[in-house]
């Protein structure tokens, strides 16, 4: 990735941060996955996209859902037909993955699919996993490591690309703890740099990859504040109101201050109730380790070799902070960009 960033820094060209991006995570998520990355193989290009055709469907709204008696309106609008595509395309990929791994006998290590298909044949430990719950194991792997690293990385990096004080504040704490601008920061180096947290948690709070949670189903009825909320209800929280709360957040909740977050007790852990961008309880998302690990070494790099600018626009903000729609937020637009040397 920083090859590539360093060419168009050379060559003084507009580099789409938002492909490369998308491309380091599921690369990453790939190899831990699959033990090699795809990106280059011609049988696996496509499934990046489909891991982005599945979140839209996810976050969309199927009016059978609500209002039984209209399923016919999400027949004409082509939901299931959608649906059933997507659901083939990802079962074939899955296929060809599963049996690449069945196939190589003499691998020198196994990785997370070689793992679950030894679960599959042996029943070890009373586990019982089937072809299919392997299939949607790694879906679940891919729409957590991929989509939603790269929708933090993307909205991250354009809040500091718009806010330069926040830029130069953070390369001065990288550039000072990392000593006559290294060329590789590592996730040892990184551990220790209390702006590049706080940024990070500014990205996540503003713009949390999954805006309303995963939507829960009530397995028993609750009475909550003078309501009573039957069992089965579906119950979905939004915590982008709630991370926007200006009775939490100050008045200025919309603005992106990193500063907020360096002497504040509130964590992304699920125990803070005012800021849960992974959820909380025993939904939450177990790859938070994961992801930080990913976020806070890609941003520290990017920062630390290069200075960044955007093309200044008439319609500023309304074309920078536009949303794409789906489960998770993702910019709408591409981030382009113009890197150059520090």
């Amino acid at each position: 990735m920083m090859e590539k960033v360093e060419k168009a820094s050379s060559d003084s060209s507009p580099l789409n941060l938002s492909k490369l991006l998308i491309t380091l995570t599921s690369d990453v998520t790939s190899r831990v996955s699959f033990g090699r990355k795809h990106s280059n193989d011609a049988s696996m290009s496509d499934f990046k996209n489909q891991v982005r055709k599945i979140t839209e469907l996810v976050g969309g709204f199927p009016v059978s859902e609500y209002i039984p008696c209209l399923a016919w309106i999400d027949h004409i609008r082509g939901l299931y037909d959608k649906a059933e595509q997507v659901s083939k395309n990802f079962e074939d990929l899955m296929d060809k993955v599963v049996q690449a791994h069945l196939e190589a006998t003499d691998k020198p290590t196994k990785d997370f699919v070689d793992i679950l298909l030894s679960f599959e044949r042996q029943n070890k430990d009373g586990i019982e996993i089937r072809r299919s719950d392997i299939k949607f194991i790694i879906l679940d792997m891919f729409l957590g490591g991929t989509a939603t690293t790269n929708s933090l990385l993307e909205w991250t990096m354009t809040e500091l690309i718009r806010h330069p004080e926040c830029m130069k504040k953070l390369q001065d704490e990288i550039r000072g703890d990392a000593k006559n601008l290294i060329l590789y920061i590592s996730q040892e180096e990184v551990e220790d740099m209390k702006y590049l947290k706080a940024v990070i948690k500014e990205g996540l709070r503003l713009h949390p990859p999954f805006p309303l949670l995963v939507p829960r189903l009530l397995t028993e009825d609750v009475k909550l504040k003078g309501y009573d909320i039957a069992a089965g209800t579906q119950v979905i929280i939004n915590a982008w109101a709630i991370q926007r709360d200006t009775v939490t957040w100050g008045m200025d909740a919309e603005e992106f201050r990193p500063e907020r977050h360096l002497d504040s007790h509130l964590d992304f852990r699920g125990t803070n109730f005012e800021y849960i961008p992974f959820g909380s309880g025993r939904r939450i998302c177990p790859g938070i380790g994961f992801a930080m690990a990913l976020v806070e070494v890609t941003l520290a790099n990017l920062v630390n070799r290069f200075n960044w600018r955007m093309d200044v626009r008439v319609s500023g903000d309304e074309y920078d902070l536009a949303e794409a729609t789906g489960i998770d937020v993702c910019r709408k637009f591409p981030l382009i960009v113009f890197p150059s040397n520090a």
